[in-house]
């Protein structure tokens, strides 16, 4: 098996989260929210958020959606091409809380980031690409 990437998570939130989700991740996050309109006609059950040129996290709303706790999700991470000071000001910009700040190892080795945790209770990493 030869994997070059993730291509796409795919979270669970509320039936009624779909506005709560656009204006976090879209609004808060500058993030494109994607086929909402194939969401809404029933032609799909989850609407995108696009990460980057290749990665998505689908959102599917869903009746029996439960928050996620410590037993079952830790935390989705995602490389910020942003220097670290420079995140967390347009986080601090945008109204998006900061949980914690560190230095985690991941795939491409150690970075500062910034934990912040969505309208739902999934806690995203946002690791900078520079100090």
């Amino acid at each position: 098996m030869d994997v070059t990437e993730i291509d796409h998570a795919n979270l669970h939130i509320p039936t009624d989260g779909v506005e709560t989700a656009v204006t976090f991740y879209r609004d808060r996050l500058g993030l494109d929210v994607e086929n909402r309109d194939r969401y809404e006609s029933g032609d799909k059950p989850f609407f995108s958020v696009r990460l980057a040129p290749g990665a998505v996290v689908h959102l599917q709303p869903d009746e029996e959606f439960r928050a996620p706790t410590d037993a079952n999700f830790d935390h989705l991470a995602l490389r910020v091409d942003a220097d670290f000071a420079d995140l967390k000001a347009e986080l601090d910009d945008a109204g998006v809380d900061i949980d914690r700040e560190l230095e985690p190892l991941g795939a491409t080795g150690v970075a500062p980031a910034v934990y912040v945790t969505d309208p739902f209770g999934y806690t995203l990493e946002l690791k900078a690409a520079r100090v």
